[in-house]
Parts: C-alpha cells; structure tokens; sequence
C-alpha cells in the first residue's frame, strides 16, 4: 500500500446522503431532550467492577489459595470469561474516547487491555481507524484478512480447505488472544509501519516498540512467573491453564466480533479503480453490519452492547449503554430513508448465520482481487 488510506480510499454521497446528518439531529436531540451524557454513567462503572473482579480476583484466588488442581481449571476458566468481558465492555468504550469526559479515565480503562499483553497503540489503529472507517473493505479492514487456514472474505483467494472452515473455525477462534499476546502486536507493529497506518516517526515508533515489549514481560512474567515462582505450581499445570483461559477469551471474543460483519447479509463492497466506494460512509456502516439478540439484556450487558454494531459503528464515542434507546431512533430512521437495517433477533440465528455465511464463501470460485 503505497499511499495513505484516506487518500486511497474515498466515500462518494449519493442522494440518501442526507440520511447520517438527521439521523445525527435525532440522536443529539435526544441526550438533549433527556438531559443525558453521551457518556458512561454508574451502569458501566457497576460493570466495570463486576467484569474487572471476573478476571483479578480468579488470580488472586490462585496465588493466595493455590487450589487443587481440577479447581484451578475453573478458576482459570473464570479469567478468561474475565479477560473477554473486559475486552468488550470496558476497554473498548475507553479506547474509543466514550467511557468518559475525562481522558485519563479513558486512558487507565483502555489499557485494561494490558489484561491480555496487548497494545493499545495497535488496537487503536486497527480498529478506530482501519475496522470503523473502512468496514469489510478487503484487503484495508484487518477484521476481515484472511488468517492462515480461514477466509472472511469472498474477494480472496479460496484454497481447497476453506469448503471446511465452517467446521474448524471455532478451534481457531479460541487462538486469537494467545496469538495476540505473543506475536500480534509485533506483526502489526512492522505492517502498519510500512503502510503508514502509524503515521509516529521514528523515535516515537522506537518508544511504542519497547513499550510493547514492555508490556509483554511484565504479563508474562506475572500471569505465568508468580504462580511458578511464589506458589510452586507444576509448570505445566499453569501453561495448560493459561491456555484454557486464552482458549476461552478467544472463543468468546472472536465469535461475538464476527457476528456483525462476517454473516450473510452484509457487504463487502470493492472500490472503484479511482479508489471510491460508491456510497455514503453511514449508508456503508449499515449495508456492512448487522446487530443480533436486540432483547437479551443479559447477552447485552457482557458484550458491551457489541450486539448493537449499527449504532456502535455509526456513534463509536457515545457509550454502549445508551445503544438500546438510541437503536429505536437509528432503525426509524433507516426505514424513513428506505435504507436496509439489518439484525437477527436471537444469538442462535447470528451464530447460525455466521457458519452459513463461512461455509458458502470457503466454495465460492477463485476469482480474488487485490486493490492495487
């Protein structure tokens, strides 16, 4: 990728383009009208807390106590149920600047993202800037590159084993914050350097890898290193817990994450030769995604409103607690502008069609195309 993204890929309005500005008016007026905060309020800080404790106080539990092996399997389970919750519901919103008015809440929250080893530089720019701007564009949105044995794409190029993905996807999926907290964030760090998605220069690029690295020892150091060294823990009963824990934070973050792009009814429109998407930007939002379990509040509550993607794409700085009301305004006004607005109404539908939607792209014939 030789030239910045921005210049590279471009929305172009259509006459639905008045669509994101009244939309906009409505959902103001709301926290307006309401005398609310597009912010976080004592819902997410409860939360917080509670998702918080999932993960440290399971540890604690597991240094101070050192409970007998079979037990110490759950404890780790617990931490991993901890880590995706924490992913989801807390350091998401800070990261994206809608935890809170003040910045260094945001900023302590999201680097509750050092829970897992990772980066908050990396995940910024995969995800605020190359995911929320360029979603499910090929080969620009990192949420959809192809990884190793799977295809998310149906502009890449199909091999023999994708027709099986839809069958050992899920193994996978349970590797991503083991992946991640071992090589993701260098792998990233070098690509995005490259292509200039880290616009640093070269000092600040030498202070982010070391701190990088940083983070790395200290994790690994304190989520494997103390039970070993302080609590005398069989090595081998901490790598195989610690692999239940990632195993499990994988599953459940990669599986919530792909049900709102990844599913048979959203689009992964291909620019133009000029590099121009022939649609508006929030028109985009709503034909590439896809909310699901709108009612299960208990579903909503852990995922951090994930399951809202539509409003969380097209407000990514107001907090997820408000995505239910907001839900009300953004579907009637899609209907109003005859825009599609896409949501399956239970996780057992999305879950569904997620595998369908895997299983049709790993048969589809090799005609991939690259972006220049």
């Amino acid at each position: 990728m030789k030239t910045p993204l921005k210049q590279q890929i471009k929305f172009a309005p259509d006459e639905k383009s008045l669509f994101f500005p009244m939309l906009k008016k409505r959902v103001d007026g709301y926290f307006q009208e309401n005398n609310l905060s597009k912010f976080a309020d004592k819902r997410m800080y409860i939360k917080s807390i509670i998702l918080l404790s999932t993960y440290f106080i399971p540890f604690l539990i597991l240094i101070f106590f050192t409970p007998a092996w079979p037990l110490s399997l759950i404890v780790w389970f617990l931490m991993g149920i901890g880590i995706a919750g924490i992913g989801m519901s807390v350091m998401h919103d800070a990261n994206h600047g809608s935890y809170s008015s003040n910045k260094t809440i945001n900023f302590l929250m999201g680097h509750t993202l050092n829970a897992i080893g990772g980066s908050v530089l990396n995940w910024k720019l995969q995800h605020n800037i190359l995911h929320h701007t360029y979603t499910n564009i090929t080969h620009i949105d990192e949420d959809i590159e192809d990884r190793l044995v799977l295809k998310f794409s149906p502009h890449t190029k199909t091999k023999w084993f994708h027709r099986f993905q839809w069958i050992y996807a899920i193994f996978f999926y349970g590797l991503l914050t083991l992946y991640w907290a071992l090589f993701k964030d260098f792998v990233q760090f070098v690509q995005f350097s490259k292509n200039g998605v880290n616009a640093q220069s070269r000092s600040e690029k030498v202070v982010s890898l070391v701190k990088i690295i940083a983070i790395k020892v200290f994790y690994f150091c304190t989520v494997i290193g103390a039970p070993y060294a302080y609590c005398k823990i069989p090595l081998v009963q901490i790598v195989i817990g610690f692999l239940l824990m990632h195993f499990v934070a994988g599953i459940i973050l990669t599986v919530i994450f792909q049900l709102a792009h990844t599913l048979e009814h959203t689009a992964h429109p291909l620019p133009s030769s000029t590099g121009v998407i022939e649609t508006d930007w929030a028109i985009h939002q709503l034909q590439t995604t896809v909310n699901f379990a709108p009612n299960n509040k208990w579903l909503s509550w852990y995922v951090g409103g994930l399951n809202y993607q539509i409003e969380h794409h097209l407000f990514p700085k107001i907090s997820h607690v408000h995505y239910p009301a907001i839900s009300i305004i953004v579907k009637a006004t899609a209907k109003e502008f005859g825009i599609p607005y896409h949501e399956n109404n239970t996780l057992f539908q999305a879950i569904r069609s997620h595998f369908k939607f895997m299983k049709e792209i790993g048969k589809l014939p090799d005609l991939h195309t690259a972006i220049g």
